[in-house]
């Protein structure tokens, strides 16, 4: 791979390329244009049982463009940076907006909002590798795994991938950055066998820099131990009680409210939480934050897809919802200001309250715990939710014996505001960062 000196000399080539093209499509008669360039280089590496079962290199990249005259849009995009494939790109943006209908919503967003002094918030860290060294990281997952327990029977993938991209992205307010980020992954899955009884799982890990993944046997262990776990599960009967869901787990229902809060799903009000901002979703004590900025993080960026500056912000407030989710497009269809949303969120954090999935148990009781949801049973305009899912139950505080082919069903209104604990066993491989929560009841679909 390139050096970090090497790659930061691309990103200013590529922005550049971006301010060219940006003039030029004034020169042919756009008002106003915005435009994007990502490029991604990278290795990925998969092994089974030991073997190398492909090795993939790659390097790609491509240039959008939308330009607005008269208040149409037209957009085009090319993989070719030439001089001559930008100027037919454009000419052909310029072409389709004369077929759009006017939008009064469209446009660029608004200048002041523009990152004019975006932050270096440290998420480049390039590494030059062989395959070799993937290979081993991959196979030491994989024959580590199989030697911890004789119920593991065998490796279905190791997987380690390496990979460096740039972003830049210009308008016709003058605004033409771009910055790089790394991310490196690896990962195991496993196959476990008792009594004809089979379960398949794994554990991975993710970082901008390399020396932050976790070790291969760190990851192998974890997957061993999430694997053999869900041995012998069984059906449960239909009941209704209290439900805690594990981190990852966790995590998926907090995506749901971000669904909800984006400016897309309000604008066409097809939303369960329609006109909520300022509203108690949530108990008083609850809190995600979000922190746009934070060094190496896994979702920081210094500006959105539309070069709107990003920020540190509260999402939920003493259960409060304090903000939408907005790109300038949808802000404009709700007489709002864009959020810097444009593209996704920002490393959310889900405030725990200090207790471990221990005590998160002995609260609950009875009930059950879910590992792992299944299906797209969720329906965000009116909140309805039902998904299969995966788990332990539990009684008297201890995990009894894993649960499988069972259905969890609730209304994520309801479901929010019957949260009754947050754990602090938060997983920090995800954008969404939450610890165990404790919901008090649900339904559960099961014999």
């Amino acid at each position: 791979m390139n050096s970090q000196e090497q790659i930061l000399q691309e990103q200013h080539k590529l922005e550049r390329v971006v301010s060219d093209a940006l003039q030029i499509a004034q020169e042919l008669g756009a008002d106003t244009a915005e435009i994007s360039i990502s490029k991604q280089t990278g290795i990925s590496i998969n092994t089974r049982g030991g073997e190398v079962e492909n090795i993939e290199f790659n390097k790609d990249g491509a240039l959008g463009i939308a330009i607005y005259r008269d208040g149409r849009k037209g957009s085009s995009s090319t993989a070719d940076l030439s001089v001559s494939a930008i100027r037919r790109c454009i000419e052909a943006a310029l072409e389709i907006s004369r077929y759009t209908a006017v939008d009064p919503c469209a446009g660029l967003a608004d200048r002041d909002l523009m990152a004019w002094d975006a932050p270096d918030l440290e998420l480049l860290y390039p590494v030059a590798l062989e395959p070799q060294y993937g290979i081993e990281l991959a196979r030491r997952c994989e024959q580590h795994a199989l030697s911890l327990d004789k119920r593991i029977k065998q490796s279905d993938n190791g997987s380690f991938s390496s990979h460096h991209g740039i972003k830049v992205y210009g308008n016709t307010h003058g605004f033409v950055k771009g910055y790089a980020a790394s991310r490196h992954s690896l990962s195991c899955v496993l196959i476990g066998e008792q009594d004809g009884d089979m379960q398949r799982d794994y554990s991975y890990s993710t970082a901008r820099e390399l020396c932050d993944l976790w070790t291969p046997e760190r990851i192998a262990e974890d997957a061993v131990s999430r694997t053999v776990s869900h041995l012998g599960g069984r059906k449960i009967a239909t009941t209704e009680v209290p439900v805690l869901f594990l981190p990852e787990a966790a995590n998926s229902l907090f995506g749901h409210l971000v669904s909800a809060i984006s400016g897309g799903n309000l604008y066409r009000k097809s939303t369960f939480l329609l006109d909520s901002l300022g509203q108690q979703l949530f108990p008083d004590w609850f809190q995600i934050h979000e922190f746009a900025h934070l060094p190496k993080g896994l979702a920081s960026s210094p500006f959105d897809g539309e070069g709107v500056r990003t920020q540190d912000r509260s999402i939920i407030e003493n259960g409060v919802l304090q903000t939408y989710l907005l790109t300038a497009y949808s802000a404009r269809k709700l007489g709002l200001q864009s959020t810097g949303h444009a593209g996704g969120i920002h490393n959310w954090r889900v405030d725990g309250q200090g207790q471990s999935l221990d005590a998160l148990m002995q609260q609950m009781g009875t009930g059950l715990v879910v590992s792992e949801l299944m299906g797209q049973g969720v329906n965000i305009v009116t909140g309805d939710y039902s998904r299969g899912a995966t788990g332990f139950w539990v009684e008297n505080g201890q995990i009894a014996y894993p649960v499988e082919e069972i259905t969890i069903a609730g209304n994520l209104k309801d479901m929010f505001r019957q949260i009754v604990a947050v754990g602090n066993d938060i997983d920090p491989r995800c954008s969404l960062q939450s610890g165990s929560v404790l919901i008090e009841r649900m339904k559960i679909a099961g014999n």
